[in-house]
C-alpha cells in the first residue's frame, strides 16, 4: 500500500488504495506528506512551550468534534492517549466542556473560548480576543503556537471534507 494511504487525512476521509481517485492522489503524495509533517510540527513539536502535547491533541480533537468530523477526531483522540493526557486535559476534547469564564482555570478557559471561536467563526476573531488570551496569562509565543494549531487542524478538517466530497465517500 502506498504511504499516502497511511496519512491521517486520507484515512479520515475513508479513501482506500482501491478507490478510483487513488491514482490521482498518489500523484500528489507530496501534499499528504507535508500535511503529516505539519501535523507533527503543530501537535508534537520538540519544544511545546506552554501547550503540552496532550493539550494540543485534546484541542485538535475538540475542533474536529465542533466540525462533526468523527474520523479525524478519533485520530486526535488516539494522539491524546499517546501523550498520556491526564483526565483534566482529556476533558478539553469534550465540546460540552465549558470555555469562557466558566471555571477556575482562567488560562484553560481562555484557550477553549478562543479555539471554539476561531473554529466556529474565524472571521469574528478580533484583537480583543488575542488580548483576552494575554490577559489570561498566555505568553505571546503560546498565542502564536495556539494560532498555528487552530489553523492547521481546521485546514486538515477541510482537506478531509474535500477529499470525501471529491470521492463521494460520505
Amino acid at each position: 500500500m502506498s504511504e499516502i494511504f497511511k496519512t491521517a487525512a486520507i484515512q479520515a476521509a475513508g479513501v482506500r488504495a482501491d478507490h478510483p481517485m487513488a491514482g490521482v492522489l498518489s500523484m500528489r503524495a507530496d501534499i499528504f506528506t507535508m500535511t503529516d509533517q505539519a501535523q507533527s510540527a503543530a501537535l508534537t513539536p520538540d519544544a511545546p512551550g506552554g501547550l503540552s502535547h496532550g493539550e494540543r491533541a485534546a484541542l485538535a480533537c475538540r475542533m474536529c468534534r465542533l466540525n462533526r468530523e468523527d474520523g479525524l477526531s478519533a485520530h486526535f483522540e488516539a494522539l491524546m492517549k499517546q501523550a498520556d493526557a491526564p483526565e483534566e486535559v482529556a476533558q478539553i476534547a469534550d465540546t460540552s466542556y465549558p470555555g469562557g469564564d466558566a471555571g477556575a482555570d482562567k488560562r484553560l478557559d481562555a484557550i477553549i473560548r478562543h479555539t471554539d471561536l476561531a473554529t466556529r467563526d474565524a472571521k469574528s476573531v478580533t484583537g480583543g480576543d488575542i488580548a483576552a488570551l494575554a490577559a489570561a496569562g498566555i505568553s505571546e509565543d503560546d498565542i502564536v503556537r495556539l494560532s498555528q494549531l487552530i489553523a492547521f487542524v481546521n485546514y486538515q478538517v477541510r482537506l478531509v471534507i474535500g477529499l470525501r466530497l471529491m470521492g463521494d465517500l460520505s
